[in-house]
């Protein structure tokens, strides 16, 4: 049987702010959520990617560099080389050569985005600051990497554990369009962020995605009580792994990601 698996990434996890891991299964047609996971350092994120297969996992976090970016910097264009070259690298350096990047670059075109962002309403990911996505992916996919994950139509490894690029925000926009349903901020912590948060739960539960998720009423109200929304966006990603995973099964090969993908970016699954 094949598990899922979804995660909620920081790129720098602490007691307070931890990386969330949600795992669940298929029993009778319907997604089970089987256990909330929380790491508070990347040597445990690191360990969980061992955790035996065969699983399915969507990651929030960025896979890859724009094209743009990469050719303009004149780092590897194959993906590994890419990776390889980017962990090579400090936060420092990473956020003096972007913010040089950038400056060259007139107002209003700043960043440069790969072609999965714009459909997928995700920050790009060089972005260093607000949410600072370039550290997560160099904080993630190194060791993701490292721990022998198979990225399919990226880099072969095991394909009994299987990493996807997700996105919670696309998902839930196709729920509750605008609404916001999360913050870390107490202040914005509101009813109406709650309220939104029910709303994703009941059209998840209501098989609204073409998945049925199924929770046991703790679960539940422990995903509506997190107003960060940490559990609930981990929850999104093994949700959105569950849908790749069908089209996968139906033929849509590999995980439902596009034939055109470019294969130095990567694509966020479902969009």
């Amino acid at each position: 049987m094949t598990r899922l698996l979804g995660c909620d990434f920081s790129s720098s996890p602490s007691a307070r702010k931890s990386i969330v891991l949600a795992w669940g299964a298929w029993r009778d047609k319907r997604l089970v959520l089987e256990s909330l996971q929380s790491c508070v350092s990347l040597d445990e994120f690191e360990q969980a990617l061992h955790t035996p297969g065969p699983w399915v996992g969507g990651f929030d976090l960025p896979f890859g560099l724009p094209r743009e970016l990469v050719v303009a910097l004149n780092w590897p264009l194959a993906w590994t080389a890419c990776i390889q070259h980017y962990a090579s690298l400090s936060r420092e350096q990473i956020r003096d050569t972007f913010k040089a990047f950038c400056d060259r670059r007139p107002v209003g075109s700043k960043f440069a985005h790969r072609s999965t962002d714009m459909p997928a309403g995700s920050s790009p990911s060089m972005k260093w600051v607000n949410p600072p996505v370039a550290y997560m992916l160099h904080a993630g996919v190194p060791r993701m990497l490292q721990a022998g994950l198979d990225f399919p139509g990226l880099h072969p490894g095991d394909d009994q554990r299987v990493a996807l690029e997700a996105y919670p925000g696309w998902l839930a926009r196709q729920l509750v369009g605008s609404r916001s349903y999360k913050s870390d901020d107490k202040t914005k912590q509101t009813p109406e962020r709650l309220i939104a948060r029910k709303d994703i739960l009941q059209a998840l539960v209501s098989g609204q995605v073409g998945v049925t998720l199924y929770l046991r009423p703790a679960q539940h109200d422990a995903l509506v009580a997190d107003a960060s929304g940490d559990k609930l966006d981990a929850v999104l990603c093994m949700v959105q792994a569950a849908i790749a995973q069908q089209r996968h099964e139906a033929g849509h090969k590999p995980y439902g990601l596009p034939a055109d993908m470019d294969a130095l970016e990567g694509w966020i699954i479902g969009v």
